[in-house]
């Protein structure tokens, strides 16, 4: 029987590389933390706005919108870092160790692909933005360009991240869905 490992975090061990990106992704999730702060912050000025001081508000609900979407693109390295991401290990439990190995690997290289394809499109989808000058219909106006930013940001980390998962697997500084040979 597989046993769950006590770190559920992704091993580095003391491969530069594994370390480097373990360290941009947790740089990214206080980043995302910070936006989630920042917009519950601006919620609150903005409630204090409307209700309290009877004005309008511009800005705020945008800019909430904005944030939270970005703290959800930014923060996936992260939580797939700390393998936060709903994981069902029913399947890999039933495999011998070079089957769970051959899962992994095809799990996570399908996942590469996945991810890497939307890094392209939303990169595309980001320059075009930038390119041709969009802003939002509102009377912010904002450039669309900063908020779509999170779109390659957050993707790209996220590419970034399981391709150091898969390196870690593949030079067994880190075991196949973290379960240990039993």
């Amino acid at each position: 029987m597989a046993v769950q490992t006590s770190a559920a975090v992704a091993q580095t061990g003391k491969n530069p590389f594994l370390r480097a990106v373990a360290a941009v992704s947790t740089l990214a999730g206080w980043c995302s933390a910070a936006m989630v702060v920042a917009a519950v912050l601006i919620t609150c000025q903005m409630i204090f706005i409307r209700f309290v001081l009877n004005g309008s508000t511009v800005w705020q609900t945008e800019a909430v919108v904005y944030l939270v979407i970005a703290a959800t693109l930014v923060g996936l390295p992260y939580v797939q870092r700390l393998r936060g991401h709903v994981n069902v290990d029913l399947v890999p439990l039933w495999f011998a160790p070079k089957a769970r190995f051959a899962l992994c690997i095809c799990t996570l290289s399908l996942s590469i692909a996945i991810v890497a394809v939307m890094l392209f499109y939303g990169y595309e989808y980001w320059h075009f933005a930038w390119e041709r000058g969009w802003r939002s219909d509102t009377v912010w106006g904002v450039r669309l360009w900063i908020p779509y930013l999170a779109l390659p940001v957050g993707f790209g980390l996220l590419l970034l991240q399981l391709v150091a998962d898969l390196v870690a697997v593949l030079i067994g500084t880190d075991k196949p869905f973290g379960l240990e040979e039993g």
